[in-house]
């Protein structure tokens, strides 16, 4: 039985990656692209494992073949469907061990080749978080700005264009602020934010910098590492600034239009509006923020919590990082992406001609 280490892994261009867990357990972290085909269903893998601590392993073995036994032609048939067009073909389960191993002989005795994965998911998981550390670049170039500036827009742009960008927020599956989680899901965990922040930092390698949000260092229900907070705080700070009535624009596009009409939207944005009411002192604010909720004037609450509620905590934020600050005035994100990228530019070949010259 052929096997391949995570390592090895690594080397492959795009390999089929099928894993073999249950779903609860493919649910709670996964190598990205990994296609889950699972062995059991939970129902069954709880069942196997109450077994297991009641009577055994012989027990639980058997019980295990009873549920498997009637699903190997599907599950060989999934498994080569997934295929395609025949890339290397990886199979894997949590430790490597007889799910996986059962898989692959499997597969054998089809005509099919197949590798397993040494360890599996639990040893690529100890690998990436090893990994990470040594792969952030040497400088971050941070997108700073009040909310509703479109930086998250600017960040896309910039890697539609060729730039190294990590878009924390999407590894995050959350937007980083009270309504982050707005049409998002219930956002990613924190297996499933390190293993797309590695790859991420995959396609990045080989540049000398990288740009980000000038990110917390809690997204969600995720955190990032603290050698990448440690190159944030330490980096290049670009602050962008966009007209309030364009931010108001941009946060209603962003957060009201494509959900408006959703049954669970009012009472999703009421559950974050009452978290700000706790944390507001100012019984005037107060009232106009419960008015225009209950009168579904999202418009108008998000400009009343941009002015007296955002923006004086955002300011205040900016006060902790090092480095000097570059301001970049622009009338939306359109315009900021441009001026972003100049700026880029512009760091790039002062950095070029302050190398050249120490030679």
């Amino acid at each position: 039985m052929k096997e391949i280490t995570v390592e090895e892994l690594q080397t492959l261009k795009n390999p089929v990656i099928i894993d073999i867990r249950a779903p609860i357990e493919f649910k709670d972290g996964a190598i990205p692209e990994a296609i889950n085909i699972p062995l059991f269903t939970d129902k069954e893998r709880e069942e196997i494992g109450t077994i297991y601590k009641r009577e055994g392993q012989a027990a639980a073995k058997w019980r295990a073949m009873e549920f498997v036994s009637p699903k190997i032609p599907s599950l060989l048939h999934q498994i080569k469907t997934a295929m395609g067009n025949g890339n290397e073909l990886i199979v894997h389960c949590w430790r490597g061990g007889m799910r996986s191993k059962a898989v692959v002989t499997f597969l054998e005795f089809a005509g099919i080749y197949a590798m397993r994965l040494t360890g599996g998911y639990k040893a690529y998981r100890q690998y990436i978080l090893q990994q990470i550390p040594a792969m952030i670049p040497e400088k971050a170039i941070v997108l700073h700005g009040l909310t509703g500036v479109g930086k998250t827009e600017v960040l896309k742009k910039l890697k539609a264009s060729g730039y190294p960008t990590l878009d924390l927020e999407e590894m995050a599956a959350h937007r980083g602020s009270i309504f982050g989680t707005i049409g998002l899901g219930e956002g990613n965990n924190q297996k499933t934010f390190d293993s797309l922040l590695y790859k991420g930092l995959e396609e990045i390698q080989g540049s000398t910098y990288f740009v980000m949000e000038a990110e917390s260092k809690r997204i969600g229900k995720a955190a990032q590492p603290h050698e990448l907070m440690d190159k944030k705080m330490k980096g290049i700070n670009i602050y962008i600034h966009t007209p309030l009535e364009q931010r108001v624009k941009q946060l209603v596009n962003e957060y009201v239009l494509p959900y408006l009409n959703e049954p669970w939207y009012h009472e999703q944005i009421s559950i974050g509006i009452e978290k700000i009411l706790r944390r507001i002192k100012d019984i005037e604010m107060k009232k106009l923020l419960v008015q225009s909720l209950e009168n579904k004037d999202y418009q108008e609450m998000i400009g009343i919590l941009l002015e007296h509620y955002y923006d004086p905590r955002y300011d205040h934020a900016t006060l902790e990082y090092d480095g000097k600050f570059i301001d970049v005035f622009a009338d939306d994100f359109d315009d900021a992406s441009i001026k972003v990228m100049t700026e880029i530019n512009k760091l790039m070949v002062e950095k070029k001609v302050a190398f050249e010259g120490q030679i």
